[in-house]
């Protein structure tokens, strides 16, 4: 990494062209389409139940979290979602995916959240150092 100065941040309007390149590199089963990313990015700017967040080095956006807190009835109260957690390929391994998780963990215990919890296939090595734990099969059927 460089010298510059690493920050964490919730994001803003202004980084949509940055986290769009991140998130083409993030999908493997679906392609992100612009027109697509355009609808949903102010909304989940907006909404109070989602959080996402970035990380920056030198201005430049260099990793993304986009999570949600939800309700639930099993776990009396809400819980926490990470849906997309990526980090720019030359950048992983330098502690921005571990603060990106780490800010969604305060964000979520100030949520009354039971669990952080997220689907994956990636990085197992990286959870498990982190206190997460296998806890269940993820099971998906495509819509279209």
């Amino acid at each position: 990494m460089t010298s510059g100065q690493l920050m964490f941040r919730k994001a803003e309007k202004s980084d949509a062209d940055q986290i769009f390149a991140l998130a083409r590199e993030f999908a493997l089963t679906f392609r992100p389409e612009r027109a697509s990313f355009d609808a949903a990015f102010p909304q989940l700017l907006e909404n109070e139940d989602t959080l996402l967040i970035v990380a920056t080095l030198d201005g430049a956006v260099r990793g993304y979290l986009l999570g949600f807190s939800h309700l639930t009835l099993f776990a009396n109260g809400p819980v926490a979602w990470v849906e997309e957690a990526m980090i720019e390929n030359k950048y992983r391994r330098h502690g921005i995916g571990r603060r990106l998780l780490e800010e969604f963990e305060t964000w979520a215990r100030s949520r009354g959240a039971g669990y952080v919890a997220m689907a994956t296939r990636r990085a197992a090595e990286f959870y498990g150092a982190l206190g997460y734990e296998v806890a269940g099969t993820y099971y998906r059927k495509m819509c279209n």
